[in-house]
């Protein structure tokens, strides 16, 4: 009898406390579960992307195409699903791999033939131009990148800016012959122009020695310049001699009542002051 005296409140502290397990469980499910369970219905959807990057003016072909999965509701309108409707089409921008290829970056399915022609724009022209690793800044110059356009004319040593915010279709190079029949490679850049600018770059260009000036992808402004030669390019960094050598005129001014006047002395004429330092030694002339 003693025995199960001992064991009674044994079992009646297990019973309370797998109880209040129970109840604590039960509290803490329906804090965390909601009441209605929400189940979504998402729809993945595999569309087409670039299997690696591809340049504007690329015609489409199933070996630069993959397909990756996304959610049907996070796509933006003219995804391809169909890689026979995407197939064959132009590339109008650059697209790097693992981008989507979209509708409105492609030309029209009328269009079949791929290149630079595919890239200019209505109304405008595309003129190729030839020149060195200066002209091309040092190889910077990338399509579809803008450039002002300056011209050095032959003898007269003058140079100016004749062309401002072109954009640039393409770079590349030809081989081309030097003055003594050897082949070197020549850089070429095609240039977006309207008729009359393509008339003057052709012309420009037999006429001096052109020179490229890379802008700001940015940068839309049109800055007017006089152009520069030689002459005034050195002339910037003279000094400033006064041009005016005359003496000011005597000013003459009463000190107190009943006095007579003082004439004043001249102001000092203004002049250079040089200072000349040789070693430990220093002077100033004064001119």
């Amino acid at each position: 009898m003693g025995r199960w005296k001992a064991v009674i409140p044994i079992v009646l502290a297990l019973l309370v406390a797998l109880t209040a397990s129970f109840i604590l469980y039960r509290w803490t499910k329906k804090r965390v579960t909601p009441d209605v369970a929400v189940t979504e219905d998402l729809k993945i959807r595999k569309v087409a992307v670039a299997k690696v990057a591809i340049p504007a003016g690329t015609r489409l072909n199933r070996d630069v195409i993959a397909f990756a999965s996304f959610l049907q509701e996070t796509l933006p309108p003219g995804a391809f699903s169909d890689p026979k409707k995407v197939a064959g089409r132009v590339v109008l921008t650059p697209l790097r791999p693992k981008e989507l290829i979209l509708n409105s970056k492609l030309a029209p399915v009328s269009v079949k033939v791929g290149g630079v022609a595919v890239l200019i724009k209505p109304g405008k022209r595309a003129v190729t131009v030839k020149g060195g690793k200066v002209l091309g800044v040092a190889g910077f110059i990338r399509p579809g990148n803008r450039v002002d356009i300056m011209l050095r004319t032959k003898g007269s040593g003058k140079n100016k800016i004749v062309f401002e915010n072109v954009r640039v279709l393409a770079t590349g190079s030809r081989l081309g012959r030097s003055e003594k029949g050897k082949p070197q490679p020549v850089d070429t850049f095609t240039l977006e122009v309207t008729p009359e600018e393509g008339e003057r770059l052709a012309l420009a260009s037999t006429q001096g020695t052109l020179q490229f000036a890379l802008r700001n992808i940015t940068d839309n402004a049109t800055v007017l310049t006089t152009g520069a030669n030689m002459q005034e390019t050195l002339a910037q960094y003279r000094p400033i001699v006064p041009t005016d050598r005359t003496a000011k005129p005597e000013v003459t001014r009463r000190v107190g009542v009943g006095r007579a006047p003082v004439r004043a002395a001249p102001a000092p004429r203004k002049g250079l002051r040089l200072e000349v330092i040789k070693g430990l030694n220093r002077t100033v002339k004064q001119y």
